[in-house]
């Protein structure tokens, strides 16, 4: 289900996604008819944007956070036109099988229906730019200081959503070595094990919220 108010992007998606074979079983234009929607065909993702009507600041994003309180396993990816932090941060905070992306990357099909694809098999897709961003903003007091260099970067690509496999790839190391650096990170920030957190994504919310 796509929640668009632009009709041009909405229609966009669509063909987008039809290509690789996904049907679009409803496309609204505004939070109250996704709301609605969703109630009615029970899609296996939500991809919504964040501002939309009537008032064209959150309501999208608030519309999600709803659907997600009511339906936790839902999938569910956010496109929004700017870097907000917290937005992303809210959305991680409900679970498993959520992204947020910025409307570029839609411009990069393969990509942008890989994320889609990795949040509904329960993944957590974050932008690369909100990743970028939020590494050339470091306080002086973040639990992140404790990261080495290679931490850092492994924690990055667990924040776009990336397996132990693909950071494997991505930084060209084992993935026995990409395992012993989550590892270690999860210590470094304070995650114990805990039977009903999942301390990848509490991870990326310290990283998201430094």
């Amino acid at each position: 289900m796509i929640a668009e108010d632009s009709v041009l992007l909405r229609e966009g998606l669509t063909q987008i996604v039809g290509r690789f074979g996904h049907e679009v079983c409803a496309g609204v234009g505004n939070a109250t008819e996704l709301l609605h929607a969703v109630a009615a065909h029970e899609p296996d993702l939500v991809v919504t944007d964040v501002r939309m009507p009537p008032g064209l600041r959150d309501e999208g994003l608030r519309a999600a956070l709803e659907l997600r309180a009511e339906r936790p396993a839902l999938p569910v990816l956010v496109l929004s036109q700017y870097v907000e932090n917290s937005y992303a941060s809210e959305l991680l905070a409900t679970g498993d099988g959520v992204g947020y992306l910025l409307k570029d990357r839609v411009g990069q099909v393969t990509e942008f229906v890989d994320a889609l694809e990795r949040v509904v098999a329960g993944g957590t897709v974050i932008d690369p730019e909100v990743v970028r961003r939020l590494l050339a903003r470091q306080r002086a007091d973040s639990p992140l200081d404790r990261l080495t260099a290679r931490e850092r970067e492994v924690l990055a690509a667990m924040a776009e959503g990336r397996s132990n496999g693909g950071i494997a790839r991505a930084l060209v190391v084992s993935e026995a070595a990409v395992v012993k650096h989550v590892r270690s990170i999860l210590t470094k920030l304070d995650l114990p094990p805990a039977p009903d957190d999942h301390r990848r994504v509490l991870a990326v919310l310290a990283y998201l919220r430094r």
